[in-house]
């Protein structure tokens, strides 16, 4: 079982980077696609935005592209230039990288009286931390000793996801969608959050975990995801929304798109990382229900989650990483007829438009825009690792074009309001820089090292043997920050003879007669507040999690009002006008 799930998990990270060449004069090349002029093409890209941030934007979270100027959305953290940060040195720009780390280690504070998604700061900040954090080497930059055991953007991961934890305090261990990062929990915190926002956390918190030795990270990550698992209906199905303290489901619609995709995404990935058997038998098994209740002539349609009957025929642009992910557990032949379904959307429009109704063919109501999302290309670049099939590297064209064409303004590319009249509205999404133009990118450059087979890697000595590095099978967190599974295992027995001493110690110097408590491991950088008062510590998950004073920001968390009507992303609520 577990070798056969090792190599499943290596087969997975890898299967697709062992193909052989393709004999030369075949598929795209043939059809007169310039994979190298494309790539260049994406590099302008990037920079024409990441250089307008810089100038314009800096230190506010996003540009806003049409007034040049910029604005906090997600928080107060510079946030595209931690989403940007591991797409530089992709680019090959170390010396920027670099400049990055410095700023971001002087400038980024987490201790703002600040109302953040607890998703959103976990998948872009969190996320592009860690991503950072085990590029740096590769990047040139000057480590620490215990690296990658410890370092600034470690730290700062974890100072950012311990200021989550506090919305993980739940009955049912599904966390608030909301958290103020200087309070906690607001005490009028709404408890209806989605389900991606509940089961979208335990490729970082167990990364953190496994890297810091801190537990209480994959502890709830791990707790949340089969809180989820408990509550799906008896066809097999989880709804959109989920009230967090009862455990009811409040929007009934199951899908694999908003308000759900990166849960079904994270229980792969998940599983790949950590080489899991569990969570991966429970993803095959939400497959089989997604497929017979959900799949239609290779789209994928919403349903009643208890019911199965169909609630809305629409494709939501964010469904479009599901063949992306298909092409993960190897079934390649649906992931492609699914594209290609896909990919007819985009050539109507030039763009994937946010809903699109499935039996009329055209987009629904008030959400015609294109906020320059990555999903189609990332597919895309899974798929063209998998098969090498040319149409993957057309629709790469087209997304370059279609950007150029459409998008692009004199102080960086500005997401699109409207596919059919090409309006556009003054913002830029962090995730364009972390993921459209970095899918783009690995898609043009198949040379990368991301896309490393496992021929080449770096070893790192530490104090408790090598540690291999940089050997591939990266799996990217859902903002495509890449994550090296390899170093989830450099630190672990540092970790366990340190709290052996800690044991020993806490032994001799017997605390507490019979009272039996946890420490909180301290880590590295000896932050540990667990260990100044055993009485502190005496909650199971260390001191910060008692405080559960609850808190709320409509714009960020997941739903900003109860829900009676069909499906609720975002707290916009969509009535069923379709």
């Amino acid at each position: 079982g577990a070798a056969m799930l090792r190599s499943l998990g290596s087969l997975l990270c890898l299967w697709a980077l062992r193909l052989p060449a393709l004999p030369a004069g075949t598929g795209a090349a043939a059809r007169g696609l310039d994979v190298a002029s494309y790539r260049e093409r994406v590099r302008a890209m990037f920079y024409h935005a990441y250089e307008h941030y810089l100038e314009n934007a800096f230190p506010y979270d996003e540009l806003r592209p049409l007034t040049c100027d910029g604005q906090d959305t997600w928080g107060s953290f510079s946030l595209t230039l931690i989403d940007a940060l591991d797409t530089l040195l992709i680019l090959g720009n170390v010396s920027e990288f670099q400049r990055v780390v410095n700023v971001l280690q002087e400038g980024v504070d987490f201790d703002i009286d600040v109302n953040a998604s607890v998703f959103e700061t976990n998948i872009r900040v969190v996320g592009g931390l860690l991503s950072a954090h085990l590029l740096s080497k590769k990047a040139g930059v000057e480590v620490e000793v215990g690296w990658p055991c410890s370092g600034p953007l470690l730290r700062m991961a974890e100072e950012a996801a311990r200021k989550l934890l506090p919305a993980f305090q739940t009955p049912t261990g599904m966390p608030y969608g909301t958290v103020n990062l200087l309070h906690g929990v607001n005490p009028g915190e709404t408890p209806v959050t989605c389900t991606a926002g509940i089961g979208t956390f335990i490729v970082e918190f167990a990364t953190l975990s496994h890297l810091t030795g801190d537990p209480v990270f994959e502890d709830v990550a791990r707790k949340a995801l089969k809180a989820l698992w408990k509550n799906r209906s008896d066809i097999g199905l989880v709804g959109n929304h989920i009230d967090v303290i009862t455990a009811k489901w409040v929007a009934q619609d199951a899908g694999i798109g908003a308000g759900v995709d990166s849960y079904f995404e994270y229980l792969v990935k998940g599983a790949i990382l950590l080489q899991d058997k569990e969570l991966m038998s429970m993803f095959l098994e939400y497959n089989n229900a997604i497929k017979n209740y959900t799949k239609f002539d290779d789209w994928y349609l919403w349903v009643q989650m208890y019911k199965g009957t169909v609630s809305m025929p629409v494709f939501q642009s964010l469904e479009a990483y599901w063949p992306g992910l298909q092409s993960l557990i190897g079934d390649v032949q649906n992931a492609m007829r699914t594209f290609l379904n896909y990919y007819t959307v985009w050539k109507q429009f030039g763009g994937l438009p946010e809903f699109y109704n499935i039996p009329q063919g055209y987009t629904v109501d008030k959400r015609e825009g294109y906020p320059l999302r990555p999903e189609l290309i990332e597919s895309a670049m899974y798929l063209y690792r998998a098969t090498r099939d040319p149409t993957l590297l057309e629709l790469g064209r087209d997304a370059v074009e279609s950007i150029e064409k459409i998008s692009k303004v004199d102080c960086g590319f500005a997401t699109i309001k409207d596919l059919r009249d090409h309006r556009l509205d003054n913002r830029m999404e962090s995730f364009f820089l972390a993921e459209t133009v970095k899918y783009l990118y690995l898609l043009f450059d198949p040379d990368n090292f991301i896309h490393n087979d496992g021929s080449v890697f770096d070893v790192v000595i530490t104090p408790y043997g090598e540690c291999v590095l940089n050997a591939g099978g990266y799996v990217f967190n859902t903002e495509a920050h890449p994550i090296d599974p390899a170093a989830l295992h450099c630190c672990r027995k540092q970790k366990e003879e340190q709290w052996e001493v800690e044991d020993l110690m806490r032994e001799f110097y017997s605390l507490k007669k019979n009272k039996k408590f946890t420490l909180k491991r301290a880590s590295d950088h000896g932050e540990g507040e667990g260990a100044k008062d055993p009485e502190d510590a005496s909650s199971e998950k260390g001191g910060e999690k008692r405080n559960s004073k609850k808190n709320s920001h409509s714009l960020l968390s997941c739903p900003s009002q109860s829900f009676n009507s069909k499906l609720a992303v975002l707290g916009q609520v969509f009535l069923d006008n379709t």
